[in-house]
């Protein structure tokens, strides 16, 4: 069980009306059924008892969540998401090297019965997400990823489906990154078992950017620990 830092700690901006914070990984957005976990929002109840999240993560996804101070800008909010009016951007290191600039994936999906997302192109539903080349390796690349609709797991099964699937994302096919698989003479102690770069999906939510009230909000979430260095020991290596 990952243990929750304050909600405090995890605040990036807050003023009169939102309050945006850097979820961990691992961390629910919302109570699960077997409530054995903690969730952002029975810490951010804890800290406020006011605060509504405006939107959710996957559990393995770190990143920006922003969260209402009361129950009038909470349905502004669930309107601009409704209407798309909030830009939403990502950060994925992907498996192989991918050199695009504001590519438009238009694949609908649908859902299984045991929650996993799927391409269906005939009853699925509408789906887009916008690609671009941050920075290109070797053999990986980071992308920013903007999904124009928000459908479960979009960015990742639209990545997979072009053969590009996240790092440590197991569900859509990919693996987990290890650094004896790139690095030349690397080498593992007798005694030692080889850890994975990173043990996640590699996908950070960095940033959100949209108008409320006649205030522009442009924020956006620094990269965690395992995200940092996963990309560091990528730079280090394949450059």
């Amino acid at each position: 069980m990952n243990k929750l830092p304050p909600f405090k700690e995890l605040i990036i901006y807050e003023d009169n009306e939102l309050v945006f914070i850097n979820k961990p990984a691992f961390i629910s957005s919302l109570n699960e059924r077997n409530n054995e976990n903690k969730s952002i929002i029975s810490i951010a109840k804890k800290f406020n008892n006011d605060l509504q999240l405006c939107h959710r993560l996957d559990k393995e996804t770190s990143g920006i969540l922003v969260l209402s101070k009361n129950a009038a800008v909470y349905r502004d909010m669930a309107i601009k998401f409704e209407h798309r009016e909030i830009d939403k951007t990502y950060h994925a290191i992907v498996e192989g090297s991918l050199s695009v600039e504001n590519k438009s994936i238009h694949i609908p999906l649908a859902v299984t019965k045991k929650g996993i997302a799927k391409v269906d192109l005939k009853e699925g539903r509408p789906s887009e997400t916008i690609f671009s080349t941050i920075k290109l390796f070797k053999h990986f690349t980071l992308l920013s990823c903007k999904p124009i609709t928000g459908r479960l797991h979009q960015i990742r099964i639209h990545l997979a489906s072009q053969n590009f699937p996240i790092s440590g994302d197991l569900t859509y096919g990919g693996q987990l990154p290890m650094l004896s698989n790139y690095k030349k003479k690397y080498k593992v102690g007798k005694f030692e078992n080889e850890n994975p770069m990173i043990k996640r999906v590699a996908l950070h939510a960095f940033e959100l950017k949209f108008e409320l009230n006649g205030k522009n909000y442009e924020i956006s979430a620094p990269y965690p620990k395992d995200f940092d260095v996963f990309l560091k020991q990528i730079e280090k290596f394949e450059c």
